[in-house]
């Protein structure tokens, strides 16, 4: 049964989108982390270009419709292999270096 509710469309998938993407965006990830650790106050201002790349790398993602088929179909498999096994799988957690 692939049918969704609420939830899974509005936030359970939406969260698996926001973990991919920033795994895929990691490099521009990095980049905007290690500006902000190296301008302090003034990041709103230095740090703008590094900003817009994460913002439009991570955008670029999210409005792609093949990337969030991708991210449902993940998330349907989870959903699948839960309800066989009653184990339920621990979302990893994408870590900066921050």
């Amino acid at each position: 049964n692939s049918k969704l509710r609420h939830v899974e469309k509005d936030v359970l998938i939406p969260q698996i989108m926001r973990d991919r993407a920033k795994e895929l965006c990691s490099d521009k990830v990095q980049a905007f982390t290690k500006c902000c650790q190296e301008t302090g106050f003034l990041m709103v201002v230095k740090c703008r270009r590094e900003n817009t790349a994460l913002k439009d790398c991570l955008v670029g993602h999210y409005s792609d419709p093949l990337f969030y088929e991708e991210c449902k179909t993940e998330y349907l498999r989870q959903r699948e292999e839960y309800r066989a096994t009653g184990i339920k799988k621990k979302r990893q957690k994408v870590t900066s270096n921050v």
